[in-house]
């Protein structure tokens, strides 16, 4: 009965279906507690110490690119790998280890709690009737200036950052963990190397000085790694909204305006869905940028339309889990 009980625990520690709920159930649960050592806090390390010595020895152009790329593709593989050995030891070590630290790190790579509490968080001020709160607080979670930002317009920007992190942040990490789930590799080395290329976009990834050939291959790099996992997500919620046509078609006609490949249709398609619009005049560090009009204004943006906007992240995330696991059930069946 032990050695029976030895090997289930064993294959427990390598199932892909337990490893994918247990990590969503433990996101779901706890997000990121604060105060905790996170992956990402040592990436942004690595970023931040090969950044700022790139950029002091390497003058602009193709040298600092030639390091941008030497940064982009370390740090990625070397996310997966390191990640890889982690487990394995464990394995080696106890299942049981094996299995929890699997659960933690992928876990780690999802961001659902942590976008339901960084908009919660602002929605507790606004509901206070305290907006000079709301704008501190949503300053905390995204880059535009939000000193002077009225009540329709700090909804706006949470609902942007909704549809847009629901992506970057949520959907995209969980088809990375699904994909690396059906490989030998497992579904945390894949996840957490794209978490590495989505990190790198986050910090090196601007289209301006000193990051403009640092972090050029990072920013080229993360859109395409998202491109498949964004359109998905899109093609979710429009096969869920009873509407996909009309959704669809506003992603076309709207989501291609944007500069961003990704965050264009992401927006365009929570827009179409929750039938309002995006987009408009946004200013940052004081200066005034126009982004492009997303969807239609046949509704304005409200506190439910948002709490809406998250309901819809989790039924498309949820969407997801369920299909991999029940594709990874039939695989063991058949």
């Amino acid at each position: 009965m032990l050695l029976k009980f030895e090997i289930n625990i064993e294959e427990l520690s390598s199932s892909p279906s337990v490893i994918l709920l247990l990590a969503a159930y433990l996101d779901y649960l706890i997000g990121d507690p604060w105060g905790w050592l996170h992956p990402v806090q040592g990436m942004g390390w690595i970023i931040q110490h090969y950044a700022n010595l790139a950029i002091k020895i390497c003058p602009p152009g193709w040298q600092r690119r030639l390091a941008g790329v030497g940064l982009g593709l370390s740090l990625i593989i070397g996310s997966g790998l390191i990640s890889w050995l982690i487990i394995w030891i464990c394995k080696v070590i106890n299942p049981i280890l094996a299995l929890a630290v699997q659960i933690i790190l992928l876990a780690s790579c999802l961001a659902g709690k942590s976008l339901r509490v960084a908009v919660q968080d602002v929605l507790a001020s606004i509901n206070a009737h305290n907006l000079t709160e709301a704008r501190s607080r949503l300053s905390l979670y995204v880059g535009r200036d939000t000193e002077n930002l009225s009540l329709p317009e700090i909804l706006r920007a949470l609902l942007e950052t909704v549809a847009e992190n629901s992506v970057d942040g949520v959907t995209a990490p969980l088809f990375y963990a699904i994909a690396g789930s059906f490989t030998p590799l497992g579904a945390v080395p894949v996840a957490l190397a794209y978490k590495a290329a989505s990190t790198l976009d986050s910090m090196v990834g601007y289209l301006r000085e000193p990051y403009t050939d640092l972090g050029w291959f990072s920013a080229q790099l993360e859109d395409r790694l998202t491109w498949l996992p964004c359109r998905l997500t899109v093609l979710t919620l429009c096969l869920g909204s009873g509407r996909s046509s009309e959704i669809w078609n506003i992603c076309g006609r709207d989501g291609i305006k944007d500069p961003s490949p990704n965050s264009g249709w992401s927006e365009a398609a929570y827009a179409g869905f929750l039938k309002v619009q995006l987009g408009g005049k946004n200013t940052y560090q004081g200066i005034v940028k126009e982004k492009p009009l997303l969807g239609n204004p046949t509704e304005q943006i409200s506190l439910q339309k948002i709490n809406d906007a998250l309901t819809l992240t989790r039924y498309s995330f949820l969407s997801w889990l369920a299909i991999a696991i029940a594709v990874h059930i039939l695989k063991e069946i058949f």
